[in-house]
């Protein structure tokens, strides 16, 4: 049963104000939501609670991601091979038509002033998967073979020719022995994506709009009133001083977070799912000669038995204009569920609903278990030796260690099993829609407008058909798959990448001379 009463301000002390929206976290979902909604309902009031400082701190700060626009051209977890040979595309194809509704909505903000410098969080960067060794050779071939033909993938090449592989990616050639045959699937029209650029410009728009934002502010409960809407109880984390909100629609973009305020809502929606937290950590380049010397996302395989989010990548970043390259990740563990977390995250999200769920995954994930002790104990060499994979030479003067964002994997019900671990992103929401979370990682960040539409469209049905006509102007496509679409396609991929400046690269001249 859900948790509803009517509940008074607990603390006299407190202050208490209202609102129409509370957009829990400034990261890029409640940036892009606030955005979507200032433009369908500039009438509405939205408020916004960050725990920390700072806009994007978290998962959307662009070195705590790979900052790949998941558009599935690269990554080999979205194309897995059936037992006869052949290569399933089903979940790229989809991956990749939602990046296209986030391009769309970029490129609108841009057009209308929601957004003003697009240079700042996207650039066109070639997405390639890398394989070497005979059988993933074929593998690539018959991946390539399945997904040249498609529409949304038609610019993609396939590479096996040593001298080639040299030319487009001397750094991986030098020092590579090509006796074990290597393979390519390159595509130039990839892009590099600075989410923390991006979520700053649309909560930037929020906030000059009307909207309010409070740094340093943590939600610490959320209580259900017998009218349908919410009391937010916050929290100062700079002085301790108490506010309590009162709003008729709650969205938690709470990255790790969300899953506990989920719970403590007391929605009937959330029992059930729990959270595994997984930490990472990227090795990142320190020479600008080699930085010089790459310029693509390239993407690998996944060893066999880990799991789909341990796909290594050596990967090109603009970030403030200027190139970086990183490769990773390397997992780690702990058990806070943010970054700037709690060590009490993970038992604290243990309840009696989720908690069979919880118990099954450990038993039905020995496999990622394993993985995780095996990266726990690699040690700085052990790390460079599995970057030599993709860089031969790489020595480790030239690489140094960041912590990326942490992730909370999804951990859902099923029968027969307790629970299943998810590798994906879930809207979770309440049946009269007054409060929405979102749940998971990867592809994420990539598919937020997707991801906001969808919230939309389950939290306000009697709203929703009057707001498409403006969600129409945003995303031509709207309810249209480009995928049965090659014209319309064609049409929006050309426009997107005119006003996203997607035909030059924005990084130095003297990098781009180098190149």
């Amino acid at each position: 049963m859900d948790k509803e009463v009517d509940s008074p301000v607990s603390d006299q002390n407190a202050v208490e104000t209202k609102t129409d929206v509370v957009l829990v976290g400034a990261g890029i979902m409640s940036a892009t939501l606030g955005a979507i909604l200032r433009q369908v309902q500039p009438d509405w009031s939205i408020t916004t609670f960050e725990r920390l400082d700072a806009v994007a701190a978290e998962s959307s700060d662009p070195w705590n991601n790979a900052g790949t626009g998941h558009s599935a051209l690269c990554e080999l977890n979205y194309t897995p091979e059936n037992p006869d040979g052949t290569v399933e595309i089903a979940k790229a194809v989809n991956v990749n038509e939602q990046f296209q509704v986030s391009r769309q909505f970029w490129a609108h903000a841009v057009e209308t002033g929601v957004l003003t410098k697009p240079k700042e969080f996207i650039n066109p960067i070639p997405h390639v998967s890398f394989v070497h060794g005979e059988a993933n050779v074929k593998y690539l071939r018959a991946r390539y073979d399945a997904l040249a033909g498609h529409p949304l993938f038609a610019g993609m090449e396939y590479v096996a020719d040593p001298d080639e592989f040299t030319r487009r990616l001397p750094l991986m050639a030098k020092g590579r022995d090509f006796s074990d045959p290597i393979a390519l699937n390159w595509t130039e029209d990839g892009t590099d994506v600075d989410f923390g650029a991006l979520t700053k410009q649309l909560l930037g728009y929020v906030g000059a709009s009307g909207g309010i934002v409070h740094f340093g502010h943590e939600v610490t409960d959320l209580t259900k009133q017998s009218d349908g809407s919410w009391v937010v109880k916050v929290t100062n984390r700079r002085n301790g001083t108490k506010k309590v909100v009162r709003s008729k629609f709650v969205f938690v973009g709470a990255g790790g977070g969300a899953l506990h305020l989920l719970q403590k809502s007391g929605i009937s929606e959330a029992k059930g799912f729990g959270g595994f937290p997984v930490s990472g950590a990227f090795l990142r380049c320190t020479n600008p000669e080699l930085i010089d010397q790459h310029r693509a996302k390239v993407y690998g395989k996944a060893a066999v038995g880990a799991p789909p989010m341990s796909v290594p990548h050596l990967d090109t970043r603009v970030i403030g204009s200027k190139p970086g390259l990183l490769f990773g990740p390397y997992a780690g563990w702990s058990p806070k569920f943010l970054k700037e977390g709690r060590v009490t995250d993970l038992p604290g999200s243990v309840k009696p609903d989720n908690l069979l769920s919880m118990l099954g995954v450990g038993v039905s994930e020995l496999g990622l278990v394993k993985y995780l002790i095996s990266e726990l104990t690699k040690s700085e060499a052990g790390r460079i030796d599995t970057l030599r994979e993709f860089v031969p030479k790489a020595i480790g003067k030239d690489w140094e260690l960041i912590t990326a964002g942490q992730r909370v994997q999804v951990i859902r019900r099923a029968k027969g099993k307790g629970g299943v671990l998810e590798f994906g992103t879930a809207v979770v929401n309440a049946a009269d829609g007054s409060i929405a979370g979102l749940l998971g990682a990867s592809p994420g960040a990539s598919t937020a407008v997707p991801a906001m539409f969808d919230v939309l469209a389950r939290c306000f049905p009697d709203r929703y058909e009057s707001w498409k006509p403006k969600l129409q102007e945003m995303v031509p496509s709207l309810g249209v798959k480009l995928t049965d679409e090659a014209g319309l396609f064609a049409q929006v991929w050309e426009h997107t990448s005119k006003v996203l400046q997607l035909d030059t690269v924005a990084v130095e001249e003297a990098s781009v001379a180098a190149l």
